[in-house]
């Protein structure tokens, strides 16, 4: 969410901003705010101009009452009762503006970096570089699910059953290479970036939704809990910067590096292609998440080591990626800037989303009220980023496919390896 002080100085800049992401429609809003931003401030001057001038009055009737004019002190007391009710209009006056202001405002995208691609959707999103070298096997790659399927590794069908489509079980090696992930990943990040691990709530309030995304992402994804003000998390990241919500951190407490485990919550609206079936695109899966809170100053370096946290895991891991730069069009209102890191699948024989890191700004911290004190004493809103570090089963995919052998046994790799009773391969049942 942008200041308003900054959307009454720069409307221009604020109006190219909307037009950089496509989103025209959104173009009156800036006009709109505006004028209720004069009448707020308007409203606001009146109402501290009569509580001043009640408390001179209320001196007055002070002053005539211990003379003994009892009748000046009750016109003057009639004259306080008369601007109360004023001032208990303009305050309801001012509650409204404030809502309206504020409603509107988070439906102002944030002002992405001049870096960013511009475009108006993920088609216009631009390869950056590569990293691994992308091979396709001499031997058919199958599905994912089948490669599964082989070693009994997992069960769709009274997934169906049990939670319907978007869910699954995951069984024997399949579900152990699962939780191997998962656990390199937790141990990537603390032993060797020296993040702090982080177990948060699946949880939050409503006011915490609001706070880390936009509407049209909170429609698409959350899930509500029916009759309480709590949603269930669609990333560890939202619960994980909500921690800061009203915080006041000192400066020399940042960066907050911390790494999250959750599993996490989605309704996925819309249809999808077949790519994206099995358990690529499901209601329910467990993410390892990278999380900063950051000086403003600080905020692209940390951007910039993030992603590449990610490059070097799947590179441990065998799987050739790409870092795709994210245009306008595709960034969420929140996000100043994004990068998507895709492995690669030799079944297909293209990139596949499995990482998504973005730079906030202090676009959160302002909703959230995450302020940081500095060392001359003043208070300035922090910057806040997330990646993904790995979100299995999608990370499953690229493991299997990347690893699969001809005779349809799965190499592990060795960093896994430990993880997994120190097996060196997996060998299909079927």
């Amino acid at each position: 969410m942008l200041d308003i002080k900054f959307v009454r100085e720069n409307p221009e800049a604020v109006k190219e901003n909307i037009k950089k992401k496509f989103q025209d429609q959104k173009l009156p809003l800036v006009d709109e705010v505006i004028a209720l931003d004069v009448e707020n401030r308007r409203t606001i001057t009146e109402a501290e101009a009569l509580r001043a001038e009640r408390n001179r009055l209320s001196k007055t009737i002070g002053g005539l009452m211990a003379q003994g004019k009892r009748e000046e002190a009750e016109q003057v007391k009639a004259q306080v009762a008369q601007q109360a009710d004023r001032l208990k209009e303009l305050e309801a006056r001012e509650a409204e503006l404030d809502e309206k202001v504020r409603g509107i405002m988070m439906n102002i995208p944030n002002i992405i970096d001049p870096s960013v691609p511009i475009g108006p959707d993920d088609s216009h999103n631009v390869e950056v570089q590569r990293f691994g070298e992308p091979a396709v096997p001499d031997f058919e790659v199958p599905y994912h699910t089948e490669i599964m399927e082989r070693f009994d590794g997992i069960d769709l069908d009274s997934a169906r059953r049990v939670a319907g489509n978007g869910f699954y079980y995951l069984m024997g090696d399949i579900a152990r290479l699962h939780e191997a992930v998962l656990a390199y990943a937790r141990d990537f990040m603390i032993d060797k970036k020296g993040f702090t691990y982080v177990i948060p709530p699946f949880m939050m309030h409503g006011s915490v939704v609001q706070g880390v995304m936009s509407f049209p992402e909170m429609d698409a994804m959350m899930y509500k809990i029916e009759g309480e003000d709590l949603y269930l998390i669609g990333t560890s990241e939202h619960t994980m910067i909500g921690r800061f919500v009203d915080q006041i951190i000192p400066e020399d407490q940042l960066p907050q590096t911390l790494t999250s485990y959750s599993p996490c919550f989605r309704k996925e609206k819309g249809s999808h292609g077949i790519e994206e079936r099995g358990v690529y695109r499901i209601h329910q899966f467990e993410k390892q998440e990278m999380i900063v809170v950051c000086k403003p100053e600080e905020s692209m370096d940390w951007y910039e080591k993030l992603w590449k946290n990610s490059v070097e895991l799947f590179r441990s891991l065998d799987i050739p990626v790409r870092q795709l730069e994210c245009c306008s069009g595709d960034l969420a209102d929140l996000k100043v800037k994004s990068c998507d890191i895709e492995a690669w699948s030799p079944r297909q024989k293209k990139y596949f989303e499995v990482c998504s890191c973005s730079n906030l700004g202090d676009a959160q911290a302002r909703r959230l009220r995450i302020r940081v004190k500095g060392a001359d004493g003043k208070n300035y809103l922090a910057h806040t980023l997330n990646n993904t570090c790995v979100a299995p089963p999608r990370m499953l995919i690229a493991l299997l496919e990347n690893n699969l052998q001809a005779d349809g046994s799965v190499k592990i790799p060795a960093v896994l390896q430990p993880y997994m009773g120190g097996k060196t391969v997996l060998e299909p049942k079927k």
